[in-house]
């Protein structure tokens, strides 16, 4: 019998543990955590529902040069999929992403938790994520694409049915195919002179999946947005309280009088 595979991948390995950084609430939650092991300042913005999705949005203080990681908690008692895009591509084809369940997308298996570390260009490969310049970042240098900069995206979907593991295999490895306008895109990235974050393209690193079944269903249960900036954009927005407040010299007076300096007393 010959079974169709859908068109997702399954990240094979899970965390035993995850670091104490700062999550994002409900049945799935995620946390963007850095290589150095540094907590990542973030700050909620809001928290709806629209039909049967719930759809949290929060920012997150970027730090230039710094590789990162997106940790996928699954804390149902199901298979989850999980379409990411980041600074609007697809992590996984890097095609321009809108979330919907027709894209290529992680599974995560109940109760676990899974940790993506890059652009994936074959199935056993990855290039790491790391916050960087619009200018030097994926989605303009390949693309041209600045539609969706600065925002890491996660849309998870609920599976239909239960299907096993039907297929445990390697497929020959191939190396993803470069974009027809790819070099015409990164010429025009010199284009951008904007000094916001985007996500860079680094470092191979192996990381193999395996390709498995899995029809979602038509809506997400839940979409989590994160806008990360630089620290000096949050400040300028008011959404970190980033300088003290200037004291007035006949206004913000102390209450009582100091001891002169050396003075000694009982």
């Amino acid at each position: 019998m010959r079974y169709s595979i859908v068109s997702l991948l399954v990240f094979v390995f899970m965390l035993s543990a995850t670091p104490a950084f700062p999550s994002y609430g409900g049945n799935i939650d995620i946390e963007i955590i850095s290589d150095n092991g540094g907590i990542f300042s973030t700050i909620p913005h809001k928290n709806y529902r629209t039909g049967g999705t719930q759809i949290t949005k929060t920012y997150l203080e970027a730090r230039k040069g710094e590789n990162y990681s997106i940790l996928i908690r699954n804390n149902t008692p199901d298979r989850v999929g999980v379409v990411i895009a980041v600074d609007g591509r697809n992590i996984i084809t890097g095609k321009k992403s809108l979330l919907n369940n027709n894209e290529m997308m992680y599974i995560v298996a109940p109760y676990s938790t899974t940790k993506l570390e890059g652009w994936r260009t074959d199935q056993d490969t990855v290039h790491r994520f790391y916050f960087t310049d619009t200018k030097d970042s994926y989605s303009v240098r390949t693309f041209g694409d600045t539609s969706a900069m600065g925002v890491i995206a996660v849309s998870a979907f609920r599976e239909k049915e239960r299907h096993e593991l039907r297929y445990e295999g390697k497929i020959q490895k191939e190396k993803a195919p470069a974009p027809s306008a790819g070099a015409p895109a990164r010429e025009s990235a010199k284009r951008y002179e904007s000094d916001a974050a985007g996500t860079g393209f680094g470092d191979e690193k192996y990381a193999p999946v395996t390709k498995v079944e899995f029809e979602p269903e038509g809506t997400p249960f839940k979409k989590i947005l994160v806008k990360y900036e630089w620290r000096e954009f949050l400040c300028r927005k008011g959404l970190l309280k980033c300088y003290s407040e200037e004291r007035n010299r006949l206004w913000n007076e102390a209450e009582y009088a100091p001891y002169p300096p050396g003075y000694s007393y009982r």
